[in-house]
């Protein structure tokens, strides 16, 4: 949510009564104005600068990467709950622009890197010791919620229906699925993502 809401309540709060505190965190404009930003509470008024140094204090040991061929609009919604599970860092593979708008800001809280292709993530996750878990409903695929998840990893999600790559079929350790009950092949990237998330903050957080 913005600065307001559909039945124009004001979101956020106003200007900060003098006199201001001294706290270095706190960002002048914020305490002149007011906050309108959909932060939590414990951080109004805060800067970026400030907000994200400390969430790098607290943040988990999994990452999150997605393929971007065709600037996949699922990308931002991505980024977004990686911010909201607090996740390492969000990787995007593949076309470095992507569309930010379903990340609602939150870009600025979280780390996000490029790799240009599945084999330069792989590089770098055996780089840093972290297995590649890929989220897909593929054939012979372990649903998510009983197999073993590695506490620190890189989530990896593909495309919007064709789903992971093959490149990245061939550079994951592991493919996982999330269980359906519908009619469709799939959940959109965005979903899926919340969806082993939070069953990552299930066992481990």
């Amino acid at each position: 949510m913005g600065s307001g809401s559909k039945d124009g309540t004001t979101v956020g709060v106003g200007p900060h009564p003098r006199p201001w505190p001294e706290d270095p965190r706190y960002d002048p404009e914020l305490l002149r104005t007011g906050d309108r930003r959909n932060v939590a509470d414990r951080y109004r008024y805060w800067s970026v600068e400030a907000i994200r140094a400390d969430l790098d204090l607290r943040r988990h040991p999994f990452h999150v990467a997605i393929e971007n061929w065709q600037h996949d609009f699922n990308i931002g919604a991505v980024v977004r709950n990686a911010n909201a599970f607090l996740a390492a860092a969000v990787h995007v593979v593949g076309k470095r622009r992507w569309n930010r708008r379903g990340a609602m800001m939150t870009e600025v809280y979280q780390h996000v890197r490029h790799h240009p292709d599945a084999a330069a993530l792989a590089r770098w996750a055996e780089g840093e010791g972290l297995p590649i878990v890929g989220i897909d409903n593929l054939p012979g695929a372990a649903p998510i919620d009983a197999a073993p998840l590695p506490r620190a990893c890189v989530l990896l999600f593909g495309q919007e229906g064709p789903g992971l790559s093959p490149q990245a079929r061939a550079s994951v350790d592991v493919v996982l699925s999330i269980r359906q009950f519908g009619s469709t092949r799939s959940i959109n990237a965005g979903a899926a993502s919340a969806i082993a998330m939070h069953e990552w903050i299930r066992r481990h957080a």
